[in-house]
């Protein structure tokens, strides 16, 4: 499982694609062989060390079982480097090695299995399995694509339509799939204008890699940032919080993200020229029955019911897990329910969340051991806020480039960010979430996400080259960058999130 880790899988009940999607990415396996000796190598030289490392340290020097700690966190981001290795058996192997290590106790590495954040990643994809089934993310696709009258409001409605399925998909991975069958319409609608097409198989997978940071459960590296926040500082991010600080920065980075999308891939004669969607052809495309059906409705007060109760914990302090086991539950009833609980069970990427309850240990191993302080102060150097914000932004807005995981990439930089945040008199919190935000940036190479591989490699359906995304790369990585810096400074605190 490389690239985007946000899912394996996510079956879709209305539609089919068209075409059929290549393989994302064949693995060189001389590389793959190389990452992996480098990383024994290292964790071999982590058992050395245990025989050198002095047990006792002074302020500037780690422990025994800090050094442990970060060779073998080394070796996992070796590991995460590699397209020969799965992610989640790396996660899991390092987890393995710290305890037999002695530099994590075991009830520590099994405790994060029963970690609220996993049962609520495990309820909401349940929850959208449901909520898939009957058809409703189709229903909302003709509905908005029918209004437009032009391109420029064709790709903003667009835009608009994956920002709301950010609520439905816990996954990124997972939504580029739920909307693929959408993108292979419309290129059969749009078939006689190809830079039209070309621009909107771009569209597609930037939007909804940058519309995830509006929801906590809308990537499963968000609700990592939250456990090693919940870990370190005894203080997590509710769902109300990042639905508050995410869902603006959400909109603006995504329409922003589609300007540019026209700008670059579009002439002006195709922004000015009328365009209108004929929504019968569309809705006969997707298979979208013309009255809406009660299952439809029942899916629509379920997710408005349950949002509604996730957004306001403080009132009837109902854990946001405990909200989302009662909406699956429902929605897997035999009267009530849209799915059986067997195939929405079946559809859950079990190995995400093993790969996130390792990684919550790495992170808990890392801080526990004074490895993760130690580090930070070697890499993300600074003496004043303002500098260490940018560089935790440039160094998250780059890290797609070697780590391609998204979750992997905040196991890796969350557990830094903190303790460098804490030395400068920084909000963690706050530095955190400006790292995850900039961390939602991976546009520059097919391999850098799944969903951009997912829309790179499709067979016999008009997409992009590899070159049109590096073109689009060059101006939104550093735009995005700057938009991050300039929320977390003038945004951010306005909405209950200091910088200091």
């Amino acid at each position: 499982m490389n690239g985007d880790h946000d899912t394996e899988r996510v079956r879709t009940d209305y539609a089919t694609p068209a075409r059929t999607v290549r393989n994302v990415s064949e693995p060189h396996r001389e590389r793959g062989w190389a990452v992996a000796i480098t990383a024994g190598a290292v964790l071999l030289f982590a058992v050395a060390a245990v025989f050198t490392a002095p047990e006792t340290t002074g302020p500037d020097e780690l422990s025994q079982s800090g050094l442990i700690t970060l060779l073998v966190f080394t070796a996992a981001v070796i590991g995460w480097m590699s397209n020969r290795l799965d992610d989640t058996f790396v996660a899991l192997a390092a987890a393995a090695a710290l305890v037999v290590l002695g530099a994590l106790d075991a009830e520590e590495l099994f405790e994060t299995l029963g970690d609220d954040q996993i049962w609520l990643l495990v309820a909401a994809f349940v929850l959208a399995a449901g909520i898939n089934r009957t058809g409703l993310p189709a229903r909302l696709a003709v509905a908005l694509v029918g209004r437009a009258r032009s391109a420029r409001g064709l790709f903003h409605l667009i835009t608009l339509g994956l920002l709301v399925t950010a609520l439905l998909i816990p996954s990124t991975s997972g939504r580029a799939a739920l909307v693929l069958p959408i993108y292979s319409a419309l290129a059969g609608v749009f078939a006689a204008r190809p830079r039209l097409v070309r621009a909107l198989a771009l569209l597609f997978p930037t939007v909804v890699l940058l519309s995830a940071i509006a929801t906590l459960v809308g990537a499963g590296a968000h609700l990592i940032t939250s456990q090693i926040l919940d870990a370190t500082i005894d203080e997590g991010i509710s769902f109300a919080q990042w639905l508050l600080w995410g869902l603006p920065f959400a909109a603006i980075s995504s329409h922003l993200a589609a300007e540019l999308v026209l700008l670059l891939f579009t002439k002006h004669s195709d922004r000015r020229e009328q365009l209108r969607v004929d929504a019968a052809e569309l809705r006969a495309r997707l298979n979208v029955p013309e009255q809406m059906q009660r299952t439809e409705v029942r899916a629509v007060t379920m997710l408005v019911a349950v949002v509604v109760l996730w957004s306001t914990e403080s009132l009837h302090d109902l854990s946001p897990a405990l909200v989302a086991l009662g909406g699956a539950l429902l929605i897997t009833s035999p009267r009530f329910g849209t799915v059986r609980i067997g195939k929405a069970i079946g559809d859950i990427p079990w190995s995400l969340l093993l790969f996130m309850a390792a990684t919550a240990a790495l992170g808990t191993a890392l801080t526990s051991s004074g490895a993760a302080g130690w580090l930070a102060s070697k890499v993300l150097t600074g003496n004043d806020v303002v500098t260490l914000l940018i560089t935790v932004v440039l160094l998250s807005t780059a890290a797609h480039l070697l780590v391609q995981s998204r979750s992997a990439r905040s196991s890796v930089l969350i557990p830094l960010v903190v303790p460098a945040a804490l030395a400068v008199g920084a909000n963690p919190v706050a530095m955190a979430f400006a790292s995850t935000a900039a961390a939602g940036f991976c546009h520059t190479l097919p391999s850098s996400a799944k969903p951009v591989a997912m829309f790179a490699r499709l067979e016999d359906i008009p997409t992009y080259q590899p070159r049109d995304l590096l073109k689009l790369a060059v101006l939104l990585g550093p735009a995005l960058a700057a938009l991050v810096v300039l929320f977390a400074l003038f945004g951010w605190p306005l909405l209950g999130l200091p910088l200091l």
